[in-house]
């Protein structure tokens, strides 16, 4: 119907995007517009259109769906996938609000009764001070989204509560089994030996080092910024009879004395360092490994398009976040003094990972918004939602990095084959 509410924002989306809408679209008033063989996007109220006025885009999206003025009716990954096939065709062109439109915006805004003042931000929203990358900026950072509850980060996770991209070596293969595979290729291609010496930079809830101290015989030094991570280590290092072998610190790594170790790893830490202190983070790497030592990073990468991920992981996942192409980390690295030996692209398993995450968030979904709220759910489920795409699609990829700090004479005591 050419008056109705729907039709109304539908005719003028369309303008916008330069084709018709790829979502159907219902409204407070429950009029309809759009395919009906789609997802459709259900505005539940007028706040829902006020949050996109003032915050048009990705992040006023976001903020309509994690309150519940937006919401989604049917699969949400389809209607990711629909959107993302259209603009790649050039069926439909980003929408870019200039004067007319946005003076349009406004009157159909008056017309449907939309006026009033902006909407408060969701609580969830990362609100960080100070200096971009201080010491204390960071630690806020990392607190925001690792210390939301261990509870919550147990349900999610497999046993061994790792919190990065798993390595299925087959198509049945479980979540925890392939969390189990990653960790044992980690610790193999770092060669690990009893009695060697292991730091884990950015060490998560503990799930290398456990795994390296019973499997491997090492000694190892974890630190993290989260105070959650530390009080859950603690538990599982007295749990499993490591405490003599294995220490975790509340600390940052530019915060690390000279002491080298054998070996180095930093799984999914490098994203949280930042452009300009990344070659400060790939010299301590260097420092604190030993002539002749291994260095293994696993580290997502981005393109130059949207390096932070985009303006709902900076606000509500992860603030302060920057990803790179993998050959810049590389230059990064090199730089530092250490010789890249192994690139090994995981994509396609981020894509499975992600997925079994987003798998068990639904089927326990009561148990999750009782320890994370409503609005923390549906912060979670977009999260994963559009994490899983952005690795199937190419927009994202993840690597484990492999490098050694060379001998003086350049000698790098690496093997002539593979060992992993």
């Amino acid at each position: 119907m050419p008056h109705t509410t729907a039709y109304r924002l539908a005719s003028f989306a369309e303008r916008l995007l330069g084709g018709p809408l790829p979502v159907g679209l219902r409204t407070w008033d429950g009029t309809r517009a759009g395919p009906d063989d789609a997802p459709a996007l259900v505005l539940r109220n007028r706040r829902a259109l006020r949050r996109l006025l003032y915050a048009p885009g990705e992040l006023g999206l976001a903020r309509a769906y994690v309150t519940g003025d937006l919401d989604v009716e049917g699969d949400l990954a389809d209607g990711f996938r629909r959107i993302r096939a259209l603009t790649r065709s050039g069926e439909l062109t980003p929408a870019k609000l200039g004067p007319r439109e946005w003076a349009e915006a406004l009157r159909l805004a008056a017309r449907l009764g939309v006026a009033g003042p902006p909407p408060k931000p969701p609580a969830e929203e990362a609100r960080l001070t100070g200096k971009l990358h201080s010491l204390l900026r960071d630690r806020s950072a990392i607190a925001h989204h690792y210390d939301l509850s261990n509870a919550f980060y147990q349900l999610l996770l497999d046993e061994s509560m790792a919190y990065s991209c798993a390595y299925f070596t087959d198509e049945s293969q479980s979540l925890g089994q392939a969390q189990h595979d990653k960790l044992e290729l980690i610790c193999r291609k770092l060669g690990l030996r009893p009695g060697m010496r292991l730091l884990d930079v950015g060490c998560g809830w503990g799930s290398l080092l456990v795994h390296a101290a019973k499997h491997h015989g090492v000694e190892a030094v974890g630190i993290t910024l989260s105070a959650e991570q530390l009080q859950h280590i603690r538990g599982r290092l007295a749990q499993h009879d490591l405490e003599d072998r294995v220490e975790v610190r509340r600390q940052d790594y530019r915060e690390l004395p000279d002491a080298p170790f054998d070996a180095v790893a930093s799984i999914e830490m490098g994203e949280h360092v930042g452009e300009v202190n990344y070659p400060a983070y790939a010299a301590t790497l260097h420092r604190m490994v030993k002539p002749g030592g291994r260095v293994l990073l696993q580290q997502m990468s981005r393109g130059n398009v949207a390096p932070g991920g985009g303006a709902f992981i900076e606000r509500y996942i992860a603030p302060d976040m920057t990803m790179r192409p993998v050959g810049r980390t590389i230059d990064h690295l090199e730089t530092a003094g250490l010789e890249v030996r192994d690139v090994h692209a995981l994509r396609e398993h981020y894509v499975r990972t992600v997925r079994a995450w987003a798998d068990t968030l639904e089927e326990n979904r009561a148990d999750v918004v009782a320890l994370i709220g409503e609005t923390g759910a549906r912060v979670w489920r977009l999260y994963l939602v559009g994490g899983a795409l952005a690795f199937e699609e190419n927009r994202m990829g993840v690597d484990q990095i492999l490098a050694v700090r060379p001998h003086a004479g350049g000698a790098s005591g690496m093997p002539p084959t593979r060992e992993w």
